[in-house]
């Protein structure tokens, strides 16, 4: 087994795209016959600008022509405070592994180049969505569970 990591570019956008689909259904224990073709043009469109403008930067794991997993990590700005004067966060996403690499360091390192590109930017803030498999993952590395965030559920738009 020989892995390489190779940072995404557009020319891997219909990858990133299946990939996305793939960690959505697991995440969200959906069945393949639910439709999920808006999301999967959208998630095309993010792609397609994101990678772009570097506000998203993935990595795909190859053992030789095998894609054996991926990883992505969203930039963004929220109003400064005062533990992040900047505001600068950034967000790891789309973490996914081919079943037959899990086990074997490909999360691990896939999350560390992650965490050195945020690095890189002067990025401070990193957070990240643990599905139950990845969250031994996410705490060796030293994220901890937050405890003062909340989230409102789904709005109507026009109640």
């Amino acid at each position: 087994m020989e892995l390489t990591y190779k940072k995404a570019s557009l020319e891997d956008l219909e990858l990133l795209t299946e990939t996305r689909i793939i960690v959505l259904r697991a995440a969200n224990k959906l069945d393949d016959d639910v439709d999920m073709s808006v999301v999967k043009e959208q998630s095309r469109e993010y792609y397609r600008h994101s990678l772009a403008d570097e506000s998203h930067i993935a990595y795909l794991v190859y053992d030789g022509e095998i894609f054996a997993g991926s990883g992505g990590i969203s930039f963004f700005r929220v109003m400064p405070t005062f533990h992040n004067p900047d505001g600068r966060k950034a967000y790891i996403m789309n973490m996914y592994t081919s079943p037959e690499y899990r086990r074997r360091g490909v999360g691990r390192q896939t999350l560390g180049l992650l965490v050195a590109a945020a690095r890189e930017k002067g990025i401070t803030a990193i957070s990240l969505e643990a599905t139950d498999m990845g969250r031994p993952l996410y705490e060796k590395f030293g994220f901890v569970s937050m405890e003062h965030e909340m989230e409102l559920p789904e709005v109507e738009q026009n109640p």
